[in-house]
């Protein structure tokens, strides 16, 4: 597992080089600062490679002494970096598009190694982003989902440089600096998503999701009298939980153990990678006849 999630990032990063080089280069002959931009925005993509494929090779390490829950949110801190390269990317782009249009400067030369260079990031993202949102789902890995999602948003940001682009070769240079505004927009968004999501895994936001799922679950267990004091956090790829159940007091001690061990196997069939701890204690018989008594 950990080899074919190394191999997935380790593509990653050798396609980020073949995009930033290409790019660099048709982005100085050109002038254009829709491909400039892009190559920057490139450029970063490939420091976002480097760490996604350094944090998978760290992130599935099993648990040791000083790492009680595993190495997984080193996933999680490679997205929050790669989320502040995103907003660096848009601040240099929108300070270079205003510019430029402010001064009037906006002329640039067009010619086909601008289309070849950003249709084939087109056509290289595409299958990059899929190669990493299939390894992500099948792994769980939110580095790579991450990646994915930025990779994704590439696509469309260089369909906007094309759009530039042709708009620049019918005279209407303008149209590369507005392009550049597109792609920093674009950016801008994903960069929220990303950061949003990172920060909430680092500060053990409890996902929604799990919740419900665990909740539903519990429900269809009739010897569950009630449950308490779920908590739900994720570490990279792993999930931890950890409740308590109220159960009927004369069941047996092995009886407990194998509803406890159905109730796991359970929640791990529907959420991979889960890590479940369950205290089971007796439901006061007192406290339920006071329950009932109440509602009737």
């Amino acid at each position: 597992m950990i080899k074919e999630k190394k191999r997935v990032a380790l593509i990653s990063v050798f396609a980020a080089i073949v995009l930033t080089g290409s790019k660099l280069i048709i982005g100085l002959l050109t002038g254009s600062l829709g491909i400039l931009s892009e190559a920057l925005h490139s450029g970063l993509d490939l420091v976002a490679a480097v760490i996604t494929y350094i944090s998978v090779s760290i992130s599935d390490k099993p648990a040791d002494r000083n790492h009680n829950y595993g190495h997984g949110k080193i996933e999680n801190l490679s997205a929050l970096v790669e989320t502040i390269l995103l907003l660096i990317t848009c601040a240099w782009i929108i300070y270079e598009a205003v510019s430029r249009l402010v001064l009037g400067k906006t002329h640039i030369e067009v010619n086909i190694w601008s289309y070849i260079v950003v249709i084939s990031s087109i056509i290289i993202d595409i299958n990059r982003s899929r190669m990493l949102s299939k390894a992500a789902k099948k792994h769980n890995s939110q580095a790579l989902e991450a990646d994915a999602l930025h990779f994704s948003t590439d696509i469309w940001s260089s369909a906007v440089v094309l759009f530039g682009l042709i708009c620049a070769n019918f005279g209407f240079y303008f149209a590369d600096s507005v392009a550049a505004l597109g792609v920093a927009i674009i950016v801008l968004f994903v960069s929220y998503q990303l950061g949003k999501r990172s920060i909430d895994v680092l500060l053990d936001t409890a996902p929604q999701n799990t919740i419900n799922i665990v909740e539903q679950i519990l429900a269809t267990f009739s010897e569950v009298k009630k449950y308490h004091s779920l908590k739900v956090r994720t570490g990279g790829a792993d999930t931890f939980i950890k409740f308590n159940i109220h159960l009927d007091p004369d069941l047996s001690l092995r009886q407990v153990h194998e509803l406890c061990d159905k109730i796991e196997n359970t929640l791990k069939a529907l959420i991979s990678r889960s890590e479940i701890y369950i205290h089971a204690e007796p439901q006061d018989l007192s406290h339920t006849l006071t329950e009932e008594n109440e509602t009737l």
